[in-house]
C-alpha cells in the first residue's frame, strides 16, 4: 500500500492537502499530510517530515513512501529524502522548481519584488505574512480556483517565518538516485515542453531530468491544483507513484534536437553575417548607396547564462537574420541578458544598446527601423509601444508572450505591453499566433489584442493554426510559411521597402 507523505507549500497548512487527500484515500492509498508549523530554520520543518516518515515505519510493515511537496513544501520534502531515501519510493514536485544543495528557499520565491526585498534586508527572524484574498495571485496563478477556495485560502493561511526561506537547504547526495516526478501547472506557464526546451538549452541544473526514472504530468490549472482540481492530482499523484508519466530521455534515447536548431521553414540565401560584439549584422550586397532599412530580430527566453549555442546562432534566427538581407534590408540579430525571468530590465537595456549601434552604421537608415520579437522577450515590446521614436516604423512579435506569466512573479507594469495599447498608440504592430499555443501563453495575447482592439491600436494578427511555440523548426506546414511571407511583407512595407 502506497503511503503518501503531503507537505503544504508557502502560507499553507494541513487543510489545503484535505481534498486531494480524501480522493487517495478512497482509491485505496494511505495518506499523512505534515504540520511545519513555527521554525527558525528548514531544518526544523525537515525534522517534522522525518518524524513523518519515521512513524509511518514504526510497525516494521514494508511500505513505500511517496514524498509530495508543493512551492516550500519541496524544501522539507526533499530534505527528509535527503535522510531517509531508503524508505522514499518516489519525490513528487507539485508546481515547484528543482530544490538544491546550498540554495535557500527565498530565490525561488514567486513574488520577485518580495524576493529582492527580503534578500536585501537579510532578516532571519522576522516573519512573511500570508497575501490578502486579492493578492494570491502574485504568487501563482489562481486559475481554475474558486471563490470558495480562495476563501479557504486566505482563512488558513499563516506567516512563512523568514529563516525557512532565507536559511540555506543542507544537502549530502542521499536522495540523487531517488525517482522524481513533476506536476507541472499549465495556467502557471509550466508545461512538458517548456521543461524540454530548457534542457535543450544545456542548463546543467536541469541535467539530472533527463533520467528515465524522471517522469512528468501535466495539469491544465493553476498554482493550486490540490483545491483546484484534486480528483485530477490524486489520479496523477496514483500514476506517479507506479512510476508512469512522461519522461524526458530513456536510458537509449539521444537527446531531441529543439525546434529552433532544426531547419527552416523555408529555403534562404547563404548570406554571410558580420559578428560584432553581442550583434551579428546581415546584409545585403550594395547596402551602402543608398542606406538599407533594418530589423532587429529579438529572441526570447529566459535563456540560461552559459547556453550553447547562443541565440544569434540558433538556425532560426541566422534564416531570419538572411531572409531580411534577402529582401533588401539589414537583418540583425542579437544575443541579450535575459537569462531571468527577473532579468527584463537588463535584456531591454541590451536591446536599447543593441539598436544604437545599428542606427549607427553608415549602411543603414537610422530613421526606419522595425523590431521583430519572439516568445519570451514579447513584455519588452512594453516600453517600445509607450514612447515610440519616430524612426521606430514598426514592431512585430511571433507567438510572443505578451505578459510575464503567472508563476514568474514578475509585476512591473513597464513590461505589460496590454496595458499600453489600451491607451491607443499608432504604432504598427504585426502578431503571428500559434493556434496551438499552451494555454498560459494564449491568454497574454489574448489579453493583449483584446485590449489594443479597446485602445484602437493597429495590431495586425496573422494566424498559423497548425503551429506550435517556435513552429519555424517545428511545423513545416503552408500556414506557417504563409504567415511568416506576410509578416516580412508587411513589416517591409511600413519600412518602406516593401
Amino acid at each position: 500500500m502506497t503511503e503518501f507523505v503531503l507537505v503544504p507549500g508557502l502560507f499553507t497548512g494541513p487543510r489545503v492537502w484535505r481534498a486531494t487527500a480524501e480522493k487517495l484515500t478512497a482509491r485505496g492509498a494511505r495518506t499523512h499530510t505534515v504540520d511545519l508549523g513555527p521554525a527558525d530554520d528548514p531544518e526544523t520543518h525537515i525534522a517534522r517530515v522525518v518524524e513523518t516518515v519515521d512513524a509511518i515505519g514504526a510497525a516494521g510493515d514494508e511500505r513505500d513512501v511517496v514524498l509530495v511537496g508543493h512551492d516550500y513544501g519541496m524544501h522539507p520534502a526533499v530534505g527528509a529524502a535527503d535522510r531517509r531515501a531508503h524508505r522514499v519510493a518516489r519525490i513528487v514536485y507539485v508546481d515547484t522548481a528543482l530544490v538544491q544543495d546550498g540554495v535557500p528557499a527565498l530565490v525561488a520565491l514567486a513574488d520577485h519584488e518580495v524576493r529582492e526585498r527580503l534578500a536585501a534586508a537579510a532578516d532571519t527572524t522576522g516573519e512573511l505574512p500570508p497575501p490578502a484574498r486579492d493578492e494570491w495571485h502574485r504568487w501563482g496563478s489562481t486559475a481554475g480556483l474558486s471563490d470558495e477556495d480562495l476563501d479557504l485560502l486566505t482563512a488558513s493561511a499563516a506567516a512563512q517565518p523568514l529563516g525557512t526561506l532565507a536559511r540555506p537547504l543542507r544537502l549530502t547526495d542521499g536522495s540523487e538516485g531517488v525517482p522524481t516526478t513533476g506536476v507541472l501547472c499549465a495556467e502557471s506557464g509550466a508545461t512538458i515542453a517548456t521543461v524540454r526546451m530548457l534542457l535543450n538549452f544545456g542548463d546543467p541544473m536541469l541535467k539530472a531530468l533527463a533520467r528515465p526514472d524522471v517522469t512528468f504530468f501535466e495539469l491544465p490549472t493553476g498554482h493550486w491544483p490540490m483545491l483546484s482540481c484534486p480528483e485530477e492530482l490524486a489520479n496523477v499523484l496514483l500514476a506517479a507513484a507506479a512510476g508512469m508519466g512522461t519522461s524526458l530521455m530513456t536510458a537509449e534515447e539521444e537527446p531531441e534536437t529543439p525546434g529552433y536548431l532544426r531547419p527552416f521553414l523555408f529555403d534562404v540565401p547563404e548570406i554571410p553575417r558580420e559578428r560584432r560584439g553581442t550583434i551579428d549584422l546581415y546584409v545585403p550586397e550594395g547596402a551602402e548607396v543608398p542606406p538599407r532599412p533594418a530589423i532587429l530580430f529579438v529572441h526570447g527566453g529566459p535563456v540560461p547564462a552559459g547556453a550553447e549555442p547562443t541565440p544569434r546562432d540558433w538556425t532560426t534566427f541566422v534564416a531570419y537574420g538572411r531572409y531580411a538581407a534577402d529582401q533588401g534590408v539589414v537583418g540583425v540579430t542579437l544575443d541579450h541578458r535575459l537569462h531571468d525571468v527577473s532579468a527584463y530590465p537588463t535584456a531591454a537595456r541590451d536591446l536599447a544598446d543593441a539598436v544604437a549601434e545599428v542606427r549607427a552604421d553608415p549602411r543603414v537608415d537610422a530613421e526606419r527601423i522595425a523590431l521583430w520579437f519572439f516568445s519570451g522577450s514579447g513584455p519588452m515590446t512594453a516600453p517600445w509601444l509607450s514612447e515610440p521614436p519616430p524612426w521606430l516604423r514598426c514592431v512585430a512579435a511571433c507567438y510572443p508572450i505578451m505578459a510575464p506569466l503567472p508563476g514568474w512573479g514578475v509585476n512591473d507594469p513597464g513590461f505589460r505591453p496590454a496595458e499600453v495599447v489600451a491607451r491607443g498608440g499608432t504604432l504598427p504592430f504585426v502578431l503571428v499566433r500559434a493556434g496551438l499555443e499552451s494555454s498560459a501563453v494564449a491568454a497574454t495575447v489574448a489579453e493583449f489584442v483584446a485590449a489594443a482592439e479597446a485602445g484602437g491600436a493597429p495590431v495586425t494578427v496573422l494566424d498559423v493554426p497548425d503551429g506550435h511555440h517556435g513552429f519555424e523548426g517545428l511545423d513545416h506546414t503552408d500556414s506557417a510559411r504563409t504567415a511568416v511571407r506576410e509578416a516580412m511583407r508587411l513589416v517591409l512595407k511600413r519600412l518602406g521597402s516593401g
